[in-house]
């Protein structure tokens, strides 16, 4: 960082797209703009005492604003580059970004910017900013607050009244305003009537400072499918897998495997599993279950997955361990380096 922390200034608002900021169009709601006037409109309505509350902030829109579902690791990257070169200048950051895959962003935002001072929260809504009922006000309200917190520094995901961790937040439900969770990890902070509380003893300030630096890696290589996420399934055969995995194009591969990390004891497709492995493919495998984690090895049904060099995923979500497969295999070093960084904590993942 190239300033210290300080409250005295601003919070960075970066709108990169999603419902939030929709608006309606023949087709249906498609992502609008105009979101300075739009945020501070909408955040006058607010009791003034609220108001009093929330910090100066400064409005930024990306070139383009998506749908969130047209998301790629080249956005992961650039968002991450932007935030990096701004945030000396900012107290925190809010991203507004659409729900669909706002965890996988959050995720690896959180893999690039290691080290954080201070908070970088990610926030979006269910339904538009103007529309009736919508949960976006109370959200971009809550990711202010939030944004100012000194004793925050990390990745954050604020939603519904509550702050997780943005590399263990999941999105489970299509469309109640209670939409996000964090599985295996509890809540970072939350709103209680009318103030914020952050519950600092669970947060990377307390548990990993000294973190040496960002990672912004180059992410490029990756976003034409290097890492495939391969679910499986009753009868899931070896040349299904083999189609995915034999692809000089796939670098890695996340498997979800059953309950605590069991897969079919079938020779020729562990064979195909293990001949990744050996041609230097980052593989890992997390459980389909949402919470627990997977012990690769414990069961015998899972004993073919330990010979064939399946890194375990623990307890991490898909979008954390996805993400973590991509920003390792962007950075310049070795197998070995590589499988010992993703069976190790880098920002409060496992």
């Amino acid at each position: 960082m190239t300033a210290p922390f300080s409250v005295d200034r601003p919070v960075l608002v970066l709108y990169v797209g999603g419902t939030m900021g929709m608006v309606a169009s023949p087709r249906g709601l498609a992502v609008g703009g105009n979101m300075n006037a739009r945020l501070h409109s909408a955040l006058a309505t607010l009791p003034p005492t609220r108001q009093a509350r929330l910090p100066a902030f400064v409005v930024k829109e990306t070139e383009k604003p998506i749908d969130s579902s047209a998301a790629t690791a080249i956005d992961w990257q650039r968002l991450a580059h932007t935030i990096a070169k701004d945030l000396p200048d900012y107290a925190g950051v809010v991203v507004l970004h659409g729900t669909d895959t706002l965890a996988w962003t959050a995720a690896s935002l959180a893999y690039q910017l290691q080290g954080l001072d201070r908070p970088v929260i990610v926030t979006g809504a269910m339904l538009p900013l103007e529309a009736p009922d919508s949960d976006a006000l109370a959200n971009v309200e809550l990711a202010l607050r939030f944004a100012t917190e000194p004793r925050l520094q990390e990745v954050a995901v604020a939603f519904a009244d509550k702050l997780f961790r943005g590399v263990c937040a999941c999105k489970l439900h299509s469309e109640a305003a209670d939409a996000f969770a964090s599985p295996n990890y509890p809540l970072l902070g939350e709103r209680v009537g009318n103030d914020t509380v952050l519950y600092p003893t669970r947060g990377l300030e307390a548990q990993q400072r000294g973190a040496p630096r960002f990672e912004l890696p180059d992410y490029a290589p990756l976003a034409a499918g290097g890492v495939a996420r391969i679910a499986l399934w009753p009868g899931i055969q070896a040349w299904q897998l083999a189609a995915w995995l034999e692809d000089n194009r796939v670098q890695g591969a996340l498997l979800e495997v059953w309950g605590g990390g069991n897969a079919p004891e079938d020779p020729s497709l562990l064979g195909v599993l293990a001949k990744a492995t050996g041609e230097g493919k980052l593989l890992a495998a997390i459980s389909q279950c949402s919470q627990g984690s997977v012990a690769i090895g414990q069961y015998a049904a899972g004993q073919g997955l330990a010979e064939a060099g399946i890194l375990s995923g623990d307890g991490m979500t898909p979008e954390a361990a996805y993400t973590k497969l991509v920003h390792l295999l962007a950075q310049p070093i070795g197998e070995s380096e590589r499988r010992r960084r993703f069976l190790t904590s880098l920002v409060g993942e496992r």
